[in-house]
Order: structure tokens, then sequence, then C-alpha cells
């Protein structure tokens, strides 16, 4: 038997601006140990081998940040807190159900669009 693959990764987005930016960071002051703290949870609970946790830059949500994405499913989350991370992997993670209540509005997170398909939309303007 091999290794077996992750059931999940969660990608949370570490993008720090400097300050007077125009654009919002995931990562300040207040929120700089998030990734951290989620990391640690994963690893006390003994399941980073099935669920990889991922640094990334910006996702592209700035100002619903912080945000993670947590895949497979597309689930973007978002104004991540502590306490939001747990019962994110609590309830999502370990139980398989997604906290709808921290997911992006779709308005900011509608379907996936394929390559082509955006090539040819741009062709068009």
């Amino acid at each position: 038997m091999g290794i077996p693959q992750p059931a999940f990764y969660i990608f949370k987005c570490e993008q720090s601006s400097p300050p007077g930016m125009p654009k919002p960071s995931c990562v300040n002051e207040i929120t700089r140990e998030l990734y951290q703290y989620m990391s640690n949870k994963l690893m006390v609970l003994g399941i980073t081998t099935t669920v990889h946790p991922i640094r990334t830059a910006c996702l592209n949500r700035c100002q619903m940040g912080p945000v993670m994405l947590v895949e497979p499913g597309h689930h973007m989350y978002i104004g991540l807190t502590k306490e939001k991370i747990d019962k994110i992997i609590d309830e999502h993670i370990i139980k398989g159900i997604p906290v709808q209540e921290y997911i992006i509005p779709e308005e900011f997170w509608d379907k996936a669009i394929s390559p082509a398909k955006m090539m040819e939309m741009e062709q068009r303007v």
C-alpha cells in the first residue's frame, strides 16, 4: 500500500501588503498567527497526513479576508478567526459538513470558468 493522498488541502492566504496600500492584507498584526494556529490544531489532532495546510499568496478576495480555500469543493472561508478555524476543522474537515455561515457569498465567488471560456470571453471585449 502506498502513501495515501490528502483528503483535503487548505490554502491559507498569507498575503501581506505594506501599510498604506489600497488593497487590504490577509495577514496583519491581528491575523498573523492564524496559519500557525491552524497547522498546530491539525497536528494536535493527528491529521496532517490527510489534511495538508498550504501557505499561499493572494486569493483575490482581499475585501473578505483573512481567507482560506478548502479543496476539494472550492469552499472559500472568509473573515477568519481562531474560533472560525476551530469550527471549520471540526465541522467541515472532520465531519464533512461545510460551515455555510463562513463561506463567501456567491456574488464574490461564483462558479468556476474554464480557461478556454475565459479566453473566449476576453476576445469578445
